[in-house]
């Protein structure tokens, strides 16, 4: 029987059984996941974003949001309490790349849908302090002056669909209609929310005129948050 003494003493055995350890250790963890069909729990509720999210959560990204704001609340007591349900993996399936952070300046914003009304996202974008007087956020009213350009956005459909989000070619032949019909409470939007359930349809930025960057924002962060069900979860016997 090979004893402490012995690997002490021979440092070339000592390594090849550290290196065997690790291999057995590696292969326990790492074997099961190929015989995994995914690793994420498919939660009743989720859907793609519509084409103006889409828009809206590029925006989000171009802008740098989520170096101040966070879309992940941890499973603790004082962060469910103040931000709602933690955070389900199959939240962020479909986000390339996720917006989890890794800092908040801000609050985290993954139950911000429906939390504040359009025109308070309109006057937080044009002055911050007008609504929240210690915040340090830049102010962002070129978003209401800034029309969206919808042509391209069939082309953002297929290239997420090009990483596993499950854009149909009828979502992709629709993309610009579901994108003009969405910040259109008078158009037919029948298509729209048989092809995205629970879609948010208004004028978001308070002018029917036109499509801006602002309608594209609110219209994301509006549905964050919104689209699970989660009366079927129970966070506090989750913590305990």
């Amino acid at each position: 029987m090979f004893n402490n003494e012995f690997f002490e003493k021979n440092s070339i055995f000592l390594l090849i059984g550290t290196l065997i350890v690790i291999s057995i250790g590696g292969i326990v963890e790492i074997a099961p996941l190929f015989f995994l069909e995914s690793t994420i729990e498919k939660v009743e509720g989720m859907r793609p974003y519509t084409p103006l999210e889409l828009v809206g959560r590029n925006i989000y990204i171009r802008e740098g949001c989520y170096n101040c704001h966070s879309q992940m609340i941890r499973p603790l007591r004082d962060e469910v309490e103040r931000y709602g349900h933690y955070s389900l993996a199959a939240e962020s399936m479909y986000d390339h790349p996720f917006q989890w952070g890794s800092k908040r300046t801000g609050p985290d914003l993954a139950r911000v849908g429906g939390k504040y009304s359009d025109e308070w996202h309109r006057d937080h974008m044009r002055d911050p302090r007008s609504v929240v007087p210690g915040s340090i956020m830049p102010a962002y009213p070129f978003l209401a002056q800034t029309e969206v350009e919808p042509t391209m956005i069939a082309d953002h459909l297929r290239a997420n669909r090009a990483v596993g989000v499950p854009y149909t070619d009828d979502m992709i032949q629709n993309a610009v209609a579901d994108l003009m019909a969405q910040s259109n409470p008078d158009a037919d939007t029948a298509g729209l929310l048989k092809r995205y359930p629970k879609a948010i349809v208004r004028d978001f930025d308070g002018n029917p005129k036109r499509i801006t960057e602002l309608d594209a924002v609110i219209a994301y962060m509006q549905m964050l948050g919104t689209l699970v069900d989660f009366s079927q979860y129970n966070a506090e016997e989750f913590q305990r």
